[in-house]
């Protein structure tokens, strides 16, 4: 059957559940019904899509960390520490890397290891095998609203225990736990298998339960260019806000160029309402995300405080209804919960500083706004093209061609074709377009922006000035230059 954005057929949606509640044995815990109901008890305070929608009516921005370990009491410590101590007022569970690849043996084995050792053996916590009663543990032992966030192509199980668990905001999406994620998992089918995760969603929305959905807007988290993560999160919206998706939550990934960053977050929401308003998705309510710097950070902790301090000044300006914070620890690996409480209350004080300091429109930040629109435009019509009108075909087919083109993804299903470096004010411009759909005069900026760089620089532009930009903000700067 050829894939389409259609909404799930419920008789063919239960088929399907069926072959993955009986996956793993806890699969076996999720009754939908008791599900729905105990998802109905939970209190507002508590509910994701409720603390998202009354910020953005506030026009304030939340700050929420990651974080998770092996064990149910171990992870709950941790976040009860980062809402007490860190001031978080979001909350997540960061799933494992066995969880995301559907190794559910090896983090069993995972848990035992850590539990016989006395500490964490696993990258966050491994929720499908704890199963529904004890997700359930963790969501009610802290005051805030707590989201599951991972990395997972078929996340289906892992969302089935997790909502019946009571988490009431679910990350990811079918391109950007993806081709960012994955080396050989066909597009195709992860969009099928998150066109599940999206489906059940709409049921519990459809018995009134508001469940929060986020595609993960960094994609690799290195030079991706706001139009190329804009278009992602504009289809996996449209492809969740057609299985009955109520709550979405876009994100994108901080670039480092203030006026660039601004325009991204507000052209976001802006494209976003306009596409789910042109194909009829007009009750869903956007708000947005913005995650601190993604690439490489500096060792030093103090110049890793500056880092997050400038995520933070800069989700504040452009009015990002929540941020993802960092730690000082992000060079040396996992953070002990002292660091990621010190990269909230870091973020937080920043965040209050500049509340009710927004950042006004000037003519370049309007420029730059209208460029990113028309390339994200681009994109998503040339795909809506490919796909006769479908944009889960369109997109399948539109990753064949390059059309959208994910830099430095490890899937083979992405062109790899894109080049992208900073302008010498450090916004990112493309070296090289691949195949993305862009007319001359779009490409014509990037060109002269490149060149203004290399002039400025003293050299021609390169794959140099690539590696260069990876590193820089690790060594100190935004911008790779010689020295």
């Amino acid at each position: 059957m050829q894939l389409s954005n259609k909404k799930l057929d419920w008789d063919q949606f239960l088929q399907i559940r069926q072959e993955v509640l009986n996956s793993w044995p806890t699969g076996q815990e999720v009754d939908l019904e008791e599900a729905v109901a105990y998802q109905s008890r939970i209190p507002a305070y508590r509910r994701f899509a409720e603390k998202l929608e009354q910020a953005k009516k506030e026009g304030i921005t939340l700050a929420q960390p990651r974080a998770g370990v092996a064990l149910v009491h171990e992870h709950i410590e941790l976040l009860r520490y980062l809402q007490d101590e860190g001031g978080a007022d979001l909350l997540p569970t960061t799933i494992d890397s066995y969880t995301r690849q559907n190794r559910y043996q090896e983090a069993q084995s995972g848990i035992e290891e850590s539990r016989s050792v006395g500490r964490s053996m696993l990258n966050g916590f491994p929720a499908v095998n704890h199963g529904v009663a004890a997700c359930r543990e963790v969501v009610e032992s802290v005051k805030v609203p707590v989201q599951v966030r991972h990395g997972t192509p078929d996340a289906r199980l892992l969302t089935e225990i997790t909502l019946a668990g009571g988490f009431t905001a679910y990350e990811g999406g079918g391109i950007s736990y993806n081709i960012p994620y994955a080396k050989d998992v066909p597009l195709e089918r992860s969009i099928r298998d998150w066109q599940y995760v999206d489906r059940l969603v709409g049921y519990y929305e459809e018995r009134g339960i508001s469940i929060n959905r986020e595609p993960f807007g960094p994609l690799t988290g290195t030079l991706v260019p706001p139009c190329i993560s804009h278009s992602v999160a504009i289809i996996e919206a449209l492809l969740a806000a057609e299985q009955g998706v109520k709550s979405l939550t876009l994100g994108y990934g901080q670039c480092g160029n203030l006026t660039q960053d601004v325009a991204a977050v507000r052209s976001l929401e802006e494209l976003a309402e306009e596409y789910l308003g042109r194909f009829g998705y007009h009750d869903v309510v956007i708000t947005t995300v913005f995650h601190q710097w993604m690439g490489g950070f500096p060792q030093d902790e103090s110049k890793a405080f500056g880092v997050i301090s400038w995520g933070a000044a800069t989700a504040a300006m452009a009015k990002a209804t929540k941020v993802i914070v960092k730690t000082p620890h992000e060079a040396m690996g996992i953070p002990t919960k002292e660091a990621n409480a010190a990269g909230i209350r870091a973020t937080k004080q920043v965040l209050n500083m500049l509340k009710d300091q927004p950042l006004v429109e000037f003519k370049e930040l309007q420029s730059e706004k209208e460029l990113i629109k028309a390339e994200t435009r681009a994109i998503l019509e040339k795909l809506l093209e490919f796909g006769d009108g479908d944009i889960a075909l369109g997109t399948v087919r539109g990753f064949q061609a390059g059309i959208i083109d994910v830099p430095f993804a490890p899937s083979r299903y992405n062109a790899g074709r894109l080049l992208p470096a900073r302008d010498y004010q450090g916004a990112v411009r493309l070296l090289d377009f691949g195949n993305l759909p862009f007319g001359e005069e779009i490409k014509e900026v990037h060109r002269e922006k490149i060149k203004q760089r290399g002039k400025a620089e003293g050299r021609d532009p390169s794959f140099q000035m690539v590696i260069d930009d990876i590193y820089a903000i690790g060594k100190g700067m935004l911008v790779g230059k010689p020295r």
